[in-house]
């Protein structure tokens, strides 16, 4: 099956907001057990739409259209389609009667433009939208006249807004595909995310082991993030998911602990998860993070229960008064030092009476290296029941990266512990 996105929006190819369409529904076609072929981004062009729209409905099974539904003027994708297959518009009622009610809602008077969301291209089926006033719009082109033999095809119109379109492509679209066009072969994916170890190490750790596996069609594929390289293990056919379970198996034989989760689970979502399992409540001292290292952990819902609490101690002056770190210790080995690291985590776990404490403290950049402690130097910590033990790291990059691959060290040694 040939599918084929058309992502439409001025505002997407002047980089002033990010595509996440591409991502989003590449992805849970992948999971439906669909392959994407081919993906293509446009400015609200009439003439590149049409010839876009028109060039992929000859040679696709299924096109998905983004963005170009709503009410303003450079909102062309449904009036071009319409005219490009030749279908009449003409007014919903009901679609109308949504909008109308959508706007008495919010106690806003519905502009006279925004009527134009309720033309409805002939024979097209209408996909609701509970999350703003386009809605979206499922075509069969049969027969298709761009496509050979005309060959028929499904054109699929989405919103632009994400916050509409994904909630949108869940209630309506996978049900539509999985009635009018099932995957033609079994397939089967999973995602391993490993930290601790670069891309091309990983690699040369577990693309040999499995050549045979890929010789019997095992997809296997890399990607390398900020602090973590992503192992891709994918397969089609009858045999799919055995090949991909042999693979994981070896893969999690080859590389052990550097696993941190499988599919969308972050460092920071494993993490809580368990400490929660165990019981367990950490405590942090953070310096050259910021707080980044409480914000990521906060993002995950039940955090509550294993966070105890979370302190920026930026100054030397915090240090002494939130941690206890002695100012001989400050001054005798400097805040960036594996002393301070640990006295910083001991003192956090004491203060907030937690099981652990994680510290961190570190030059961010891009000013205040020596030769001894370059640029990107940063010392963490984790104290324990049993101890305290300390990394030195060396993160050489800008400070928002540094920031993230440094909690993202941080709470790997956590999760090391506790496993």
């Amino acid at each position: 099956m040939h599918i084929e996105i058309i992502n439409t929006g001025s505002e997407l190819m002047l980089g002033r907001v990010l595509n996440t369409h591409q991502q989003w529904l590449c992805r849970q076609l992948t999971d439906l057990g669909y392959a994407v072929n081919r993906q293509t981004c446009l400015a609200d062009d009439a003439r590149q739409i049409q010839a876009a729209v028109r060039e992929s409905l000859s040679r696709a099974d299924l096109v998905i259209t983004t963005g170009g539904l709503g009410p303003t003027s450079d909102d062309l994708t449904r009036d071009l389609i319409a005219q490009l297959l030749g279908r009449e518009l003409s007014l919903d009622p009901e679609t109308l009667s949504r909008m109308e009610r959508y706007f008495q809602q919010r106690h806003r008077a519905m502009p006279a433009s925004a009527k134009v969301q309720a033309m409805i291209p002939a024979g097209a089926r209408i996909l609701r939208n509970d999350n703003g006033t386009a809605p979206g719009l499922a075509i069969e082109a049969r027969p298709n006249p761009f496509r050979a033999e005309g060959r028929p095809s499904w054109l699929i119109l989405l919103p632009g807004p994400p916050r509409e379109l994904r909630p949108m492509f869940v209630q309506w679209v996978i049900p539509l595909l999985a009635k009018e066009l099932p995957p033609t072969e079994k397939s089967a994916c999973l995602i391993l995310r490993t930290s601790g170890m670069g891309e091309s190490l990983v690699e040369e750790k577990i693309a040999i082991p499995l050549q045979k596996l890929v010789e019997a069609g095992l997809d296997l594929g890399y990607c390398a993030r900020i602090g973590e390289v992503e192992i891709r293990l994918a397969a089609r056919g009858d045999a799919s998911e055995s090949i991909v379970q042999q693979a994981e198996a070896f893969v999690r034989e080859l590389l052990g602990s550097l696993i941190y989760a499988v599919g969308d689970e972050t460092m920071e979502s494993t993490v809580v998860r368990m400490l929660t399992e165990r019981g367990k409540t950490v405590a942090l001292a953070e310096s050259c993070t910021g707080g980044m290292l409480a914000h990521r952990l906060t993002n995950v819902p039940g955090a509550s229960v294993v966070l105890k609490c979370g302190l920026v101690t930026y100054s030397n002056e915090a240090k002494q008064e939130f941690l206890g770190v002695s100012a001989a210790a400050l001054e005798e080995h400097g805040a960036v030092s594996q002393t301070v690291a640990r006295l910083m985590a001991e003192g956090a776990r004491l203060k907030c009476r937690a099981d652990y404490a994680i510290s961190v403290t570190g030059i961010a950049g891009p000013g205040g290296g020596t030769e001894a402690k370059p640029v990107g130097t940063v010392f963490m910590a984790l104290a324990d029941e049993k101890g305290t033990s300390v990394q030195r790291q060396f993160n050489p990059f800008d400070r928002e990266t540094f920031k993230f691959v440094t909690t993202q060290q941080a709470m790997d040694m956590l999760r090391r512990a506790l496993s």
